[in-house]
């Protein structure tokens, strides 16, 4: 697998316009989660155990574009699949 490495917090922080220290603090709950490696001095990369959340975004992507077709809000959606998801 390519590695893929993200913009530095500092450049992510000026485009969206938002304080250097939120974008560290969500790099570090990425890495918490294992998504990314922080390396010093050469930023955050995406780790290989990010590749199966990919694949889930294109299946949540499918269920929300279905869900606006039938006319279903975020939240209806969003409380239909939790409900589903503790049955399970």
């Amino acid at each position: 697998m390519r590695c893929i490495r993200s913009p530095t917090a500092r450049d992510v922080a000026e485009s969206l316009g938002v304080n250097v220290h939120t974008v560290l603090h969500a790099y570090q709950e990425l890495r918490a989660e294992g998504l990314i490696e922080l390396r010093r001095g050469r930023g955050a990369v995406v780790t290989e155990a990010a590749a199966p959340l990919a694949a889930l975004h294109a299946d949540v992507l499918a269920l929300v574009t279905k869900g606006k077709a039938l006319g279903l809000s975020p939240e209806t959606l969003s409380a239909y699949v939790k409900e589903i998801a503790h049955e399970r």
